[in-house]
């Protein structure tokens, strides 16, 4: 390894399995779930602090039930829900408590629609009288308890309802929903996809009012997908998708008045995008989040629902783009804290219940990459962020001055936390390269470790018996700036030896892929090649996230460039080490990971012999508004920050091998953009290989699909990478030269 170009931070240590490594791993061990680790589902903490809630399944009677289990002791102290007990329910794979923990809905037969938006069959159960009430006969969405836990709002037919449960009487609210024209209190496609929510309403803190968003789609443009299935003929199914510069949905606030029953319209200037509404715990004021176009000038307002008279109480700019999260905390005064990248890196903020800021409680040159809420009792605000390094996570707390900072849980690794409902404990998640998920509990003010909960030594077992090999950990100096990188050998590795190497990587804004975090399935597929011969690594370069503001807005309205030049580079450089070949490099990404595969293959065609493409844009314009104008704005103003990185633009500069791979039904990705690039391949005369998978989404998985696509991606690599003939011997100082062009 020539130190002059890679320098090592620290190498993860070989898995403690060093006798009986003689199994491969197999796609189908992968994707039939060999190697699934165990968590602690849908975890609850109850107001009393000393308690909290699990959903457990047993997979001998395929019941699901809700039990109670002591923080001090861990131990269960009672099952408060069965599905073996309830007539009507067969199980329930989700819960949510009333906010006096009487009542508990509970979420049956649940039917994807997109990323995060479900149908089910709801029930409301009764913790006391065991009682339980089916909310509708059909299916229904985001169902929400009053504070009070006698009302349930949800949504049917992009129409809200409100439900009695006393009298088992349902009053609708709204009345204009239709299917692709009006949706009260969900959102519509791109705000569930880009600003990830769904339940678009919200009960204030004494039950009075209901704040909602309308969005009235009728100048969106539509989308239309075949649907193949097994029917003689194909369906289609069509829907509102507002691609780059087109218009969106015109976004309103609502509040309704329980007790008179009336609706009135909240007026916000006109604001392009609300992406959030939360209410302050003074029963009367609701705050609202909205956004330009360029989603680079923010505002928080303040909504007295008395009047619906409308104030500013912050606002925030950024040359580039102002990111949307769910930190916003209001204290019991309605002070409230805030996070933001406006000195460089994210940290949190205190402000008053004016919008003036009272102090900045967190600073320094690394990322708080999670706030998990401040104990005003203790003056305590609880974090975890990246101040032991990049690729690691830590849990931290300090007060709200931002003094007495203390570490909690900092092994070098990753670390997470769920507290208790009175910060008196939390559960702490931590993982890294080498050790699977352990659970365990820590009291909260020091941090200092109570018991354990689970450590996933099953899995470790497992693997004893398995080829699995290192991660090592490093930093890649490229184009000026040091990007972190793992690369994993071969067990059996020899440096006198030439390998194939296939690169990894994602890079899309804010992104990580080199993480010191347990194992996920590309990581197991990863160390089945490398038992097969090939070295597979990962750069995290420019436009990634956990670096500073700077590092990851670098790439602002020019997505494709500075990605694709910094894995080129990458490829350049690690091929300068004598036991990389190469004459056999592979590069490989899914969504934007197959976007920039592509562009990859396309710019850096002396350097990639190979690449797969999963999914991938092939040309912004394809994409949506919110996630695309946040990092190009619109075509219309950015046309050649579309054009000039779009693969679409250059098909006749693939000299290597090429596999294109999609879903039909990717309500995400539009499977248009293969199409349109194997077009562009066709007309340039280009060979190539392709396969779409019929009916599937973003995700490509269902039955074998994952299996086969695996193994089609497999035997790809082997036949195009591994085991192709070497016809020339290219010199690496050749190579070494290639101008990168951006």
């Amino acid at each position: 390894m020539r130190k002059n170009y890679i320098f090592v931070l620290f190498v993860v240590g070989f898995l403690q399995i060093a006798f009986s490594q003689d199994k491969t791993i197999t796609v189908e061990e992968i994707y039939q779930g060999a190697f699934r680790t165990e968590g602690m589902d849908v975890l609850r903490s109850l107001k009393n602090g000393k308690q909290y809630t699990v959903l457990n399944f047993d997979r001998n009677t395929r019941t699901t039930s809700i039990d109670t289990y002591n923080y001090s002791t861990l131990k269960k102290v009672e099952t408060i829900v069965s599905s073996s007990d309830l007539k009507d329910v067969n199980y329930f794979s989700s819960y949510e408590f009333s906010k006096d923990e009487s009542k508990i809905i509970l979420a049956t037969d649940l039917e994807s629609i997109y990323r995060h938006s479900t149908l089910g069959i709801y029930f409301i159960y009764d913790v006391a009288s065991k009682q339980i009430v089916k909310i509708a006969e059909d299916k229904i969405q985001e169902p929400s308890l009053s504070p009070d836990g006698k009302q349930v709002a949800y949504v049917k037919n992009n129409n809200i309802f409100l439900f009695n449960i006393a009298t088992n009487t349902t009053k609708q609210i709204t009345t204009d929903g239709k299917k692709n024209e009006v949706i009260n209190g969900i959102t519509d496609w791109v705000y569930e996809e880009e600003f990830a929510f769904v339940r678009a309403f919200e009960w204030n803190s004494n039950g009075t009012k209901i704040a909602f968003l309308r969005f009235d789609e009728a100048n969106v443009p539509e989308f239309s997908m075949d649907v193949y299935g097994a029917a003689l003929y194909q369906t289609q199914e069509v829907f509102k998708y507002p691609k780059a510069g087109e218009e969106n949905a015109k976004v309103t606030l609502h509040m309704f008045d329980v007790t008179s029953g009336k609706t009135a319209a909240v007026n916000l200037n006109n604001p392009y995008y609300i992406p959030r509404i939360k209410w302050m715990h003074n029963a009367n004021y609701l705050s609202v989040q909205t956004l330009n176009r360029h989603q680079n000038n923010l505002q928080l307002l303040s909504v007295n629902a008395k009047n619906n008279k409308v104030s500013v109480l912050l606002e925030e700019k950024d040359a580039a783009y102002v990111d949307i999260t769910d930190d916003l905390t209001f204290l019991e005064n309605d002070s409230f804290i805030w996070t933001s990248e406006k000195d460089g890196w994210n940290h949190i903020y205190l402000y008053n219940d004016s919008g003036e800021l009272v102090n900045q409680i967190t600073k320094g040159d690394w990322e708080v990459t999670s706030y998990y809420g401040y104990d005003q009792n203790e003056d305590k605000v609880y974090y975890q962020s990246t101040e032991n390094g990049s690729i690691n996570r830590g849990v931290y707390s300090t007060e709200s001055n931002g003094k007495n900072k203390k570490e909690l849980s900092i092994v070098e690794g990753h670390n997470s936390a769920d507290f208790s409902a009175d910060f008196t404990y939390y559960i702490n998640t931590y993982s890294s390269a080498t050790t699977p998920s352990k659970y365990t509990l820590h009291t909260a003010l020091s941090g200092k470790k109570v018991k354990d909960i689970k450590d996933n030594s099953a899995l470790l077992t497992t693997l004893k018996e398995y080829k699995i090999s290192k991660k090592e950990f490093s930093t890649l100096s490229v184009n000026g700036n040091d990007l972190n990188m793992y690369m994993i050998k071969p067990l059996d590795f020899d440096a006198s030896k030439e390998y194939p190497m296939i690169m990894y990587q994602y890079s899309g804004p804010g992104s990580q892929n080199v993480s010191n975090s347990w194992l996920g399935a590309n990581d197991y597929w990863h160390q089945m090649l490398v038992s097969e011969g090939y070295i597979v690594v990962c750069v995290d370069g420019r436009g990634t996230g956990y670096k500073g503001r700077d590092f990851k807005k670098v790439t602002q309205k020019e997505l494709g460039k500075y990605e694709v030049q910094d894995q080129i580079a990458a490829a350049e450089k690690l091929s300068e080490l004598p036991y990389i070949d190469a004459n056999r490099t592979g590069i490989w990404g899914w969504s934007y990971g197959g976007f920039m595969s592509t562009n990859c293959l396309l710019k850096g065609n002396d350097v990639f012999e190979t690449a797969i493409a999963v999914a991938p844009v092939t040309s912004w314009r394809f994409y949506d508004t919110i996630y695309t104008e946040r990092y190009m704005q619109t075509p219309q103003e950015n046309a050649s920050g579309y054009d000039e990185n779009s693969p679409l633009n250059y098909p006749e500069r693939l000299k290597g091998d090429y596999l294109l791979l999609h879903g039909t039904g990717d309500d995400n990705v539009h499977v248009q953009n293969t199409m349109r690039m194997a077009e562009a391949l066709i007309q340039a005369n280009k060979q190539f290989e392709w396969s779409v998978y019929p009916d599937k989404n973003h995700g490509i998985y269902g039955g074998n699909t994952r299996i086969h696509l695996y193994n089609k991606m497999t035997n790809f690599w082997n036949k195009n990478l591994r085991d192709k003939p070497r016809t020339s011997t290219k010199e690496k100082s050749i190579k070494t030269s290639t101008k990168v062009k951006g």
